[in-house]
């Protein structure tokens, strides 16, 4: 802090400013949007396409970068689902993660889901019923008031009668393709997940539509390599500069403090900066 405070002193704060990344949030990301209701998908939307027997759209997302993706591909339904205590917080089961934690990832959706119907899950588990009581119940969630009904890992003939006797939508997932709409898991649609442990565990009804997870390895190992050879940061990704006269300033005020080995490092680093730009030391 005390060095903090002579740099103050010894140069104007303005002189300084150019050289922070933390700007204000609103110049960054244009701030806060309102959310407009002529684009929201809402459940009058979902009854439209449901009377016009057009399928439904759902993915779960978890933060806000998926929640962006879903939402530049025009998915109707972002579900927030408890499967984030497994592929997001890595339990081997559904069960462990509570509302609190469900809340937090809702929150983060919200941000970059603007157009799909957000809806999150209630982590109470789940239980195994019978095909007739597979329909009675889902006609009692859709007397309680329910605009849409869940059928998981249901044979299709089942989910196929389920969805005739409502007059709210089915979403199905690993239930065949009788539902009015499906679902997918973010993480096992993208092939994100690539552990041996995750294969076990993936869902023999998850189609994969790509192999994220063998690019995001490849991406971390390239950038693993390049960090342990020194090759990045290069010129290209170290763009904050200081002038020559800036660091004869910034070491004279290390050597006042008793730095002179950090000093050194400074003037070194700016030596080696200023050849590998090409360039060669200058004063102004």
């Amino acid at each position: 802090m005390a060095f903090l405070t002579t740099i103050a002193r010894a140069k104007p704060f303005a002189r300084f400013l150019r050289c922070m990344s933390n700007i204000p949030e609103s110049t960054v990301y244009g701030g806060p949007k309102a959310q407009s209701p002529n684009q929201r998908v809402t459940l009058a939307t979902l009854r439209r396409k449901h009377r016009r027997r057009e399928p439904i759209t759902v993915v779960t997302a978890y933060d806000y970068p998926s929640a962006v993706h879903l939402d530049m591909a025009g998915i109707d339904i972002c579900l927030v689902g408890d499967s984030a205590a497994m592929v997001v917080h890595g339990h081997d089961t559904t069960l462990p993660i509570s509302l609190d934690e469900i809340l937090v990832h809702c929150r983060a959706v919200a941000r970059g889901a603007k157009t799909p119907l957000l809806v999150g899950d209630l982590p109470f588990g789940s239980y195994e019923s019978s095909s007739n009581q597979v329909v009675e119940t889902a006609l009692a969630l859709q007397d309680a008031g329910c605009f849409a009904v869940v059928l998981e890992c249901v044979p299709g003939p089942v989910a196929a009668a389920a969805t005739s006797a409502l007059r709210i939508p089915t979403i199905g997932i690993g239930a065949g393709p009788f539902c009015s709409g499906q679902v997918l898991v973010y993480h096992d649609l993208l092939g994100m997940l690539q552990h041996p442990h995750h294969a076990k565990v993936t869902p023999k009804f998850c189609k994969q539509y790509a192999q994220v997870g063998d690019v995001v390895n490849k991406a971390l190992l390239e950038y693993k390599k390049e960090v342990t050879n020194g090759s990045f940061p290069g010129p290209a990704h170290t763009p904050y500069e200081i002038s020559p006269s800036d660091v004869g300033d910034f070491s004279n005020e290390l050597q006042k403090l008793g730095l002179g080995k950090a000093a050194s490092a400074a003037a070194e680093a700016a030596e080696k900066n200023n050849k590998s730009e090409g360039g060669s030391p200058t004063s102004d």
